[in-house]
């Protein structure tokens, strides 16, 4: 059995990975304890569980951060967790001037464990997606799911499947023609882990076990290998990462996995544990540059 906090370290341990093959125009910058993606619609910094910096260094170390960023005209999001050291990042991060955005829960499976085979209601296929119309028709999907123009996630798939074609899967959930579900699996050579990504689902569809069936058909490609690594946002009107849209309802359906669902968490309290059992909370804290 695997331990929770064996979980919590493994987890840790390749917060950093860098792949091998990054889709043209994107770059990783790996500085110390902290690597930098430049390159997507917005620029990414995550870092190791301590960041390796205190005080007047640490505030240093983010000023140097944003300003990149902002002389590239480019907002950015440095990614924290609850349990990450030292626990003054996140205040430090927001006297620089990042805002808090929507917390995120990660969730550990075991891919074995969540490799049951697919259940989906009549008439909906699952498709792995290859072509660039597809990956349109993804990112229309999305645009609607939030309200919001997230054309530029056409490119990004396919820029990632063109760059790396053995490291990421893109599925799509389609009835008569029409995308109403995707996620992608992105294995992380190297390591025992993959990520679960993606999994809006159009709000006529939502409860249905679509999203069920995408985490399952994701865990059938991750075995004979250990870990999946799942994210889950509290929605506005849909996550991300599950197919209801309510808060209560919203809660990925992992049970079925023999994965509780991770808990919502209260503003200013994230959690520390991460593992079969709980989540760990992740900041989303972002920097838009001054226009």
């Amino acid at each position: 059995m695997t331990t929770h906090d064996a979980l919590l370290a493994a987890y840790d341990a390749v917060r950093l990975w860098v792949p091998a093959d990054p889709p043209s125009g994107l770059g990783y910058e790996l500085q110390g304890s902290l690597v930098r993606v430049v390159g997507q619609h917005r620029g990414f910094i995550d870092t190791a569980r301590n960041v390796g910096a205190q005080g007047a260094a640490l505030d240093s170390l983010i000023i140097e951060q944003r300003d990149f960023f902002a002389k590239r005209g480019e907002a950015v999001e440095w990614k924290t967790r609850g349990h990450d050291e030292p626990p003054d990042l996140p205040a430090r991060l927001l006297a620089a001037g990042f805002v808090p955005e929507e917390r995120e829960t990660v969730v550990i499976g075991v891919a074995e464990q969540m490799a049951v085979e697919p259940v989906l209601p009549d008439g909906v296929r699952l498709r792995q997606l290859h072509e660039p119309g597809d990956f349109a028709r993804i990112a229309a999907m999305e645009s609607e799911v939030w309200d919001d123009d997230l054309s530029w996630m056409a490119q990004d798939l396919h820029g990632r499947v063109q760059a790396a074609p053995h490291e990421v899967v893109v599925l799509g959930a389609e009835i008569d023609g029409r995308v109403i579900s995707a996620a992608w699996l992105v294995f992380q050579p190297g390591t025992d882990f993959a990520g679960l990504w993606g999994g809006s689902t159009v709000r006529e569809w939502r409860g249905r076990g679509i999203y069920r069936a995408l985490v399952a058909r994701r865990a059938h490609r991750r075995v004979p290998a250990e870990f999946a690594t799942y994210r889950w946002t509290p929605p506005r009107t849909a996550s991300p990462s599950c197919s209801s849209s309510a808060s209560r309802r919203s809660r990925p359906p992992l049970p079925t996995f023999g994965l509780p669902a991770p808990r919502s968490e209260r503003p200013r309290s994230p959690p520390i544990a991460i593992g079969l059992q709980s989540g760990v909370v992740i900041r989303r804290l972002c920097s838009r540059p001054h226009r």
